[in-house]
C-alpha cells in the first residue's frame, strides 16, 4: 500500500506530465488548470516577476506564437514532497518548428517548481526557470546541455 508522500509525488509527476501534454497542444486552458491563481513565476522573460496566472498563460500565449509545432522535455525531475507544500528541480527544453519555418533545438534551462496542496490537487504556486550567465561578458550561457 503506498504511503501519502508517495502518492502524493505521484499527482506531481501527473502534474508535470501535463505540463508537458498543455504545452505540445498549446493549449492554455490546461495549463490554467496546473497554476494556482496567484502563482508567481520567475522565467526567462522579462520582467523579473509575472503574478496571477494570466500573467504565466500570458508567457505561454508569447511560446505559443513564436512556434508552430512546440516540444517541451523534461529532464532529471527531483521532488521533495511534504503535507501541503512540495518542490521540484528540473532540467527543461523548448523546441520545435518555428513560426518563420526553421526548426530549433532549443536551449536546456534549469527550472523549479513549487507546489501547493489545494482543494482541486497539487497546483504550481511559484516557477522559475533560468540559464547561467558568464561574468565576464554579463550574457547568459544558453548552449550548455544536462
Amino acid at each position: 500500500m503506498p504511503t501519502q508522500r508517495e502518492i502524493d509525488e505521484a499527482e506531481i509527476r501527473q502534474q508535470i506530465d501535463r505540463i508537458v501534454e498543455g504545452i505540445e497542444a498549446k493549449d492554455l486552458k490546461a495549463l490554467e488548470r496546473i497554476y494556482a491563481p496567484d502563482v508567481v513565476s520567475f522565467d526567462v522573460e522579462p520582467p523579473l516577476q509575472h503574478v496571477g496566472v494570466a500573467a504565466k498563460l500570458k508567457n505561454w500565449t508569447n511560446v505559443f506564437t513564436f512556434f508552430e509545432e512546440v516540444s517541451y522535455e523534461v529532464r532529471d525531475l527531483t521532488l521533495t514532497v511534504g503535507g501541503d507544500v512540495a518542490f521540484g528541480h528540473c532540467f527543461g527544453r523548448l523546441s520545435g518548428k518555428l513560426a518563420n519555418g526553421p526548426a530549433t533545438d532549443g536551449m536546456w534551462v534549469r527550472a523549479t517548481f513549487c507546489f501547493r496542496k489545494a482543494d482541486d490537487g497539487w497546483l504550481i504556486a511559484h516557477d522559475q526557470a533560468s540559464v547561467p550567465f558568464d561574468i565576464a561578458s554579463g550574457k547568459g550561457v544558453v548552449d550548455l546541455k544536462p
